[in-house]
C-alpha cells in the first residue's frame, strides 16, 4: 500500500528556513500529483503546496508563494518542501499527501487519497 513519511520539521525562528521531506513508498511516482498540507491548531487543513505527476507543474498558496518551493526526486521516491523566509504564522503539522494525476490543480484536502503522520513546524522567536 501505499506509505508516505514525512520528516525535517522542528523549531525554527522567523526568518529562518526548513526542508521537510516526504518519502514515498508503494505507488509509481509517474502517476500521482503531490501535495504539502499544512493544520494550526483550531484551523482547518489547507494545501499549501502541490505538483503534478508528470511535467512538474506547482500551485501554491498565496501566503506561501515566493518563499516556498515544492520539489520531487523519482529517482529516490522523494517529495521536498523548501521553506524560506519563515512566519509565526507558518506553524502547524504538515503532511505529505499522493493524489490522482490532476489533484495537483486543486490542491484541497478531498482530491488527495494518501497522507503521512505529519511533522510539526513551529517558528518562534
Amino acid at each position: 500500500q501505499v506509505q508516505l513519511v514525512e520528516s525535517g520539521g522542528g523549531l525554527v525562528q522567523p526568518g529562518g528556513s526548513l526542508r521537510l521531506s516526504c518519502a514515498t513508498s508503494g505507488l509509481v511516482m509517474n502517476f500521482y500529483s503531490f501535495g504539502w498540507f499544512r493544520q494550526a491548531p483550531g484551523k482547518e487543513r489547507e494545501g499549501v503546496s502541490c505538483i503534478s505527476e508528470s511535467n512538474g507543474n506547482t500551485y501554491y498558496s498565496d501566503s506561501v508563494k515566493g518563499r516556498f518551493t515544492i520539489s520531487r526526486d523519482k529517482a529516490k521516491n522523494m517529495v521536498y518542501l523548501q521553506m524560506n523566509s519563515l512566519k509565526p504564522e507558518d506553524t502547524g503539522v504538515y503532511y505529505c499527501a499522493s493524489g490522482g494525476p490532476s489533484s495537483w490543480s486543486v490542491c484541497a484536502r478531498p482530491v488527495f487519497a494518501s497522507w503521512g503522520q505529519g511533522t510539526q513546524v513551529t517558528v518562534s522567536s
